[in-house]
């Protein structure tokens, strides 16, 4: 076998690593650092900020559920935490789980109370949440071992 046949047939060997591939991973994560920021400012400024100022809108809706100001205060304060965790690299899986989850209780809230007014609001929502929390799954494990060591 010639030299020439022999790099050849050894480059061929070889795993090949596209340009594109590794543009597109990071045209990726860039995607979904732009949508996490964009579902934090959703969560603290158009979700959470109404329930923490008491703004009539948010007043009346809890007043319709007849949950009071407690849970309005309380729901407003999980999506603000929600929102800044998502922003947190060691955080951004499990708040986007915990997200999801607040948003399963939106529907439900939606469906039964105001029936179905806005229930594809906290569905659509879950949507990026879920591609959030599964993209960033891997950072679960870092966190347990944070939690455990301090422990």
């Amino acid at each position: 076998m010639s030299e020439t046949a022999a790099s050849v047939a050894s480059a061929a060997s070889r795993p090949v690593v596209a340009e594109s591939a590794t543009t597109r991973g990071r045209r990726a994560r860039i995607a979904l650092r732009a949508l996490q920021v964009l579902l934090a400012l959703f969560y603290a400024f158009a979700s959470a900020l109404p329930k923490l100022i008491a703004h009539p809108s948010a007043v009346e809706s809890f007043d319709k559920i007849g949950w009071g100001s407690g849970a309005m205060y309380t729901i407003g304060a999980l999506e603000l935490a929600g929102g800044i965790a998502l922003l947190v690299p060691l955080l951004q899986s499990v708040a986007a789980t915990a997200l999801s989850a607040l948003m399963v209780g939106a529907f439900v809230v939606q469906m039964t109370a105001f029936h179905g007014e806005n229930a594809a609001t906290p569905l659509i929502l879950i949507i990026p949440l879920a591609l959030i929390a599964w993209a960033r799954r891997g950072q679960n494990a870092e966190l347990l071992r944070v939690v455990r060591r301090r422990a």
